[in-house]
């Protein structure tokens, strides 16, 4: 299993309409290095759902459900989600960044990416910061 974080503008598409509609198509990514991601992505892989934008924080995870498809024209691809479980605290941009586990996370090094690689070492330290009472 691998890990990966997705972001989303939440006022686009957040966690509150994953959950609503149970699953969805991970669609509209437009970055090679993103879409290169999501083809590497297999069925029962775990995503944390990070809202970009005003927020700036892990949310929630999600589970792949089926692996990538075309999105348009190519190279551009997809992937199905399905809502697992919100995080108990969100986990800000800026408690990743002090986070010394987290110095090399892909996503703080690429900040525009939306699609980006989760180590283990790096999931277990976020769903650590998020179980940790507020």
């Amino acid at each position: 299993m691998a890990y990966w974080l997705l972001k989303t503008e939440p006022d686009s598409y957040g966690w509150a309409d994953l959950v609503r509609d149970g699953e969805t198509e991970w669609t509209g990514v437009r970055n090679h290095t993103a879409a290169a991601h999501l083809r590497a992505m297999a069925v029962g892989d775990l995503a944390m759902i990070y809202h970009s934008g005003a927020q700036k924080a892990a949310v929630g995870v999600a589970e792949v459900t089926r692996t990538a498809q075309a999105d348009g024209a190519a190279p551009w691809v997809s992937v199905a989600i399905a809502a697992r479980h919100p995080l108990r605290t969100p986990v800000t941009l800026g408690g990743m960044k002090t986070t010394p586990a987290l110095a090399g996370m892909a996503m703080l090094r690429q900040s525009r990416l939306s699609v980006s690689p989760v180590t283990p070492a790096e999931w277990a330290a976020i769903t650590g910061l998020a179980d940790q009472i507020s």
